[in-house]
C-alpha cells in the first residue's frame, strides 16, 4: 500500500529538517558547563576523542580530549560541530502513529502494543521470516549485540542485515580470506614508520581528516606518497604519484603492479614460500598482466604504472590503506584481496612500520560488524553456520540450536524480498536506506509494499516517513557503552546527557519489545555494562574476542585492542608479529583476482562513469548533519564535479544546472568544473534525501561474496536541465530551507 498522505514536499515541511545554529532552540546564550564529560564523536570510524559540556542535562559545548592518544584534541569540521544536535529542535521526543492524514502523538503503551500485535499477526499468517530488522552501525557495541540477540531471539527472525552492508563488508570479506580476520592489522601509530603510504580508494583529507595527522608526520620524515583514485582529492594533489584511474579497474592495476613486482625480483620468495599459501597460483594468474594491458584498462599511462611498482617493491616499509573507494564494486572482494596481494608478496605485515588498514566509514563500523546484527555472523566474529561456532553462542543464550535461526538476507536482499511481497514487517533503527540505499526508488517501492513498519530513530528521518510507528530513540551521548575504532582500539562511550523529554534509550526500548514478546527471561540486563559482560563471554574464542576488555579497563588505558582474550592480556595493537595468520594452517592466503568489468559500464547510450562519495562536511544520509547550520552553509547540497574537456564536449558550464540520467532515474543538479576529475568521468556526494539523492541513479547489483552494492560505478548521461527541473530543484532546495544553487 502507498504510504505517504501527504507529497513529500509537505512531509519536509511539517517534519524538518530544520537547520539552527543553536544547540536548542530559543537559547539566548549557552550556560556555563557544569561538568566535562569525556567520549567519542559520533561519526567516523576514527572514533576520536572529545569533552562535551554539559549544564542542566543539556550538551552546551565540547572541549578537546588532548591526551586522548589518537587525535590528541583535534578533530574534523564535523566532531567540532556535533554537540550541535543532541538538544536540536527536530528531536523526536514522543512515540508517533500513522493515521490517514499523517502522524500522531501516542503513549508508549500503545506504540509498543500495536509493534508487538503486527509482529506476531504478520509471523502467525506468513512465518517467522517474513518480519525482518534492519540496523546501523552507528550503535554501540552492547546495542550491536542486543539487536544481534533481540533478532533471532525475541523476533527468531533470520532476516536481520545491518547499514555497514553499504560499507565495511567487502574489506571484511576479503580480510577473513587473506588473513582469516577481518580488522586493520596495524594502529595507526605505525604510518609515521612507513617510508611508502599507499593510499587505494580513500578521499582521507575529507572522510578522515584527523587521520591526515599521521600521514604528514611520516611525509615529514621523508616517506613517499601513492593515491589511487580517479578525482585528484586534497591527499592525491600532495601525493608523488597520483594514479587517475577508470572506476573499477582497481584489480587490472594491482595484477599489474604485482607482475612488475615478479618481473623486477622485489618479491620476498622467503615470506611467501613459508608464510603464504596460493603463491604459484596467484603468480600464474599476472603472467600476462603487464603494465600495457592495464593501462589501457585503467586508462593510464603504463609508464606510470611500472614507476608505481618500482617504488612500492623496493622500499623497505610500507602502509597499505583503502576504503569505499575500491570495495563499493560488484568485485569489491576481489579488489581488496588484489591490494593485500601487494602487501603479503613483499612480506610487509607484522612489523613496525609495515601495515595494512581497511579504514572504516562508520561511528562503529568495527565493532558493529563483529558482535550481531550481520545476517551471516554471530558475536565474536563467528560464522552463524559454523556448527562449533552455533553451539558457544546457544550456550550463552540459552537456546538450542534449532532455536537459533540460520543465516538471512543480507541488506539490498531484503528490500528485493520486501518488494517481492515475501518479507511483510521491518523495525528499522538507526540508519536511513531512503538515502543510503542504492536505486532508492526501489527501495522506496519496497518499502510501500510492507503490511507494518516501525522505525527507531532520534529524529523523523527520510525512512521514517514511510513508517507506521515511529520510535523516539537516542544519540550516542545519552547511553553508556563501547564503541570499537577503525584500528580495533575499544573506546568508552559516556551517557553526558538522558534522552530528551519522553524519548527512550534505544536499549530501553528494545529490552521492553522483548518483554512483550514473551521473551525477557533472555534479556535480564540491570544495565549497559551487563550487556558488555555478556558480549565478552559470546565473543570468547571467536576471532574478535573481548574478553579480556572490561569498561574500568578501557577508561583507564584509553581503549584496548582487540583480541584481548583474558584480563590479563595486553591487547594487540598489531596483528601477526609472530608471522602467523588466523586460519587454522597458521599461513596467509593469496587469492588470484582475474579482472571483470564493472556490473554497468558506458556504452553510446549512457556514455559517462558515475561515481559518488562524500563531503568532509556531512555524514553518511546526512540525518544530523544537515541539522546543523554550519555544515548546511559550507556543503549545502549535492553538485556534479565534471572535467572542463567534458563540460566543453556537453556545451555547459560552471554553475549550470544538468540533469544526470541512468537507467535508474534522473538527478538535477549545478556543476562543478574541475581538472581534479578524469575526463570520462563524474562525482556526485550522496547526503541528500528525495530528488537531491544521487543514490537514485546507483545499481543495486551486488559481489557475490559480501553483498556489498555497486555505489561506485553506474552509467550516465548528462544534458542541461530543463526549466521545469530547475524549477522543481529550487523548490527542493526551499523544502528543505536552503539557499537554492545560482546559475
Amino acid at each position: 500500500m502507498a504510504r505517504l498522505t501527504m507529497t513529500p514536499e509537505e512531509y519536509i515541511q511539517k517534519y524538518g529538517p530544520h537547520i539552527s545554529d543553536s544547540p536548542a532552540t530559543g537559547w539566548d546564550a549557552k550556560p556555563a558547563p557544569e561538568k566535562l564529560v569525556k567520549t567519542h564523536c559520533c561519526f567516523c570510524g576514527m572514533q576520536c576523542g572529545i569533552k562535551l559540556a554539559v549544564a542542566a542535562n543539556k550538551v552546551v559545548g565540547f572541549e578537546p580530549w588532548e591526551d586522548f592518544p589518537f587525535n590528541e584534541g583535534r578533530l574534523c569540521p564535523k566532531g567540532v560541530k556535533r554537540y550541535m544536535q543532541t538538544h536540536h529542535s527536530d528531536r523526536l521526543t514522543d512515540p508517533l502513529i500513522r493515521t490517514g492524514k499523517g502522524f500522531r502523538k501516542a503513549s508508549w503503551d500503545e506504540a509498543l502494543d500495536l509493534i508487538v500485535s503486527k509482529i506476531r499477526g504478520i509471523q502467525a499468517q506468513s512465518g517467522k521470516n517474513a518480519f525482518s530488522m534492519m540496523s546501523g552501525v552507528s550503535l554501540t557495541n552492547e546495542k550491536s549485540y542486543l539487536v544481534g540477540k533481540f533478532a533471532r531471539i525475541a523476533l527468531n527472525t533470520a532476516n536481520l542485515d545491518y547499514n555497514g552492508r553499504f560499507c565495511m563488508v567487502s574489506a571484511g570479506a576479503g580480510n577473513k580470506k587473506a588473513f582469516g580476520i577481518d580488522r586493520a592489522a596495524n594502529t595507526w601509530s605505525d604510518i609515521p614508520k612507513a617510508k611508502v603510504i599507499w593510499i587505494a580508494g580513500s578521499n582521507v583529507s575529507e572522510c578522515f581528516p584527523t587521520l591526515i595527522h599521521y600521514i604528514w608526520k611520516a611525509r615529514d620524515q621523508g616517506a613517499k606518497l601513492v593515491v589511487i583514485d580517479p578525482r585528484m582529492t586534497a591527499i592525491a594533489r600532495t601525493a608523488d604519484y597520483h594514479v587517475a584511474i577508470r572506476p573499477g579497474t582497481d584489480s587490472a592495476l594491482n595484477q599489474a603492479i604485482l607482475h612488475e613486482l615478479i618481473r623486477k625480483e622485489h618479491v620476498d620468495r622467503d615470506f611467501v614460500e613459508k608464510r603464504c599459501g596460493g603463491w604459484s597460483e596467484l603468480a600464474r594468474s599476472v603472467e600476462t598482466c603487464t603494465p600495457e594491458w592495464a593501462g589501457e584498462i585503467c586508462g593510464v599511462n603504463s609508464d606510470l604504472i611500472r614507476k608505481v611498482a618500482e617504488l612500492w617493491g623496493n622500499t623497505k616499509t610500507s602502509f597499505l590503506l583503502h576504503a569505499r573507494g575500491i570495495e563499493q564494486h560488484t568485485k569489491g572482494v576481489d579488489n581488496v584481496l588484489s591490494n593485500i596481494n601487494l602487501v603479503l608478496a613483499t612480506g610487509r605485515i607484522g612489523r613496525e612500520g609495515c601495515g595494512y588498514g581497511t579504514i572504516t566509514g562508520q561511528g562503529n563500523g568495527q565493532g558493529g560488524r563483529e558482535h550481531g546484527h550481520k545476517c551471516d555472523q554471530l558475536p565474536g566474529n563467528r560464522d552463524i553456520e559454523n556448527p562449533v561456532h552455533r553451539e558457544h553462542i546457544c550456550k550463552v543464550w540459552g537456546i538450542t540450536d534449532t532455536e537459533l535461526p540460520r543465516k538471512g538476507k543480507s541488506a539490498v536482499e531484503l528490500y528485493e524480498a520486501m518488494h517481492a511481497g515475501e518479507i511483510k514487517g521491518m523495525i528499522n533503527i538507526c540508519c536511513n536506506p531512503m538515502v543510503s540505499h542504492p536505486d532508492t526508488n526501489f527501495a522506496r517501492e519496497a518499502l510501500e509494499k510492507l503490511d507494518f513498519f516501525c522505525v527507531i530513530d532520534f529524529f523523523m528521518s527520510e525512512t521514517a516517513r514511510y513508517a507506521d510507528v515511529v520510535l523516539p530513540g537516542s544519540l550516542q551521548e545519552e547511553e553508556e557503552g563501547t564503541t570499537t575504532s577503525a584500528e580495533a582500539r575499544v573506546v568508552r562511550i559516556r551517557a553526558a546527557v538522558t534522552p530528551p523529554e519522553n524519548a527512550w534509550t534505544d536499549t530501553r526500548i528494545l529490552l521492553e519489545l522483548a518483554r512483550r514478546l514473551g521473551k525477557e527471561s533472555f534479556f535480564t540486563y540491570p544495565d549497559n555494562e551487563a550487556i558488555f559482560n555478556e558480549l565478552r563471554v559470546a565473543s570468547k574464542g571467536g576471532t574478535a574476542d573481548y574478553a579480556g576488555i572490561t569498561w574500568e579497563r578501557i577508561e583507564k588505558e584509553k581503549g584496548v585492542f582487540w583480541p584481548c582474550p583474558e584480563i590479563g592480556h595486553p591487547g594487540t595493537p598489531r596483528l601477526f608479529e609472530d608471522q602467523k595468520s588466523y586460519h587454522p594452517d597458521g599461513k596467509f592466503h593469496l587469492h588470484p583476482t582475474p579482472y571483470r568489468l564493472s556490473y554497468e559500464t558506458p556504452d553510446t547510450e549512457y556514455p559517462i562513469y558515475l561515481t559518488s562519495g562524500r563531503s568532509v562536511f556531512h555524514y553518511l544520509s546526512g540525518t544530523q548533519t544537515r541539522r546543523i547550520k554550519f555544515l548546511v552553509d559550507q556543503c549545502p547540497g549535492p553538485v556534479c564535479e565534471m572535467h572542463p574537456a567534458l563540460a566543453k564536449k556537453l556545451q555547459v558550464s560552471a554553475g549550470q544546472l544538468v540533469t544526470l540520467e541512468t537507467r535508474r532515474g534522473q538527478l538535477t543538479v549545478p556543476i562543478q568544473v574541475t581538472e581534479a576529475i578524469r575526463e570520462d568521468t563524474v562525482f556526485v556526494p550522496y547526503h541528500w534525501p528525495e530528488r537531491l539523492a544521487v543514490n537514485q541513479l546507483t545499481v543495486h547489483a551486488l559481489d557475490p561474496i559480501s553483498k556489498m552494492p555497486e555505489f561506485k560505478v553506474a552509467a550516465c548521461r548528462i544534458r542541461p536541465a530543463t526549466r521545469e527541473e530547475a524549477t522543481k530543484l529550487r523548490s527542493d532546495y526551499a523544502n528543505l530551507k536552503l539557499e537554492a544553487p545560482r546559475t
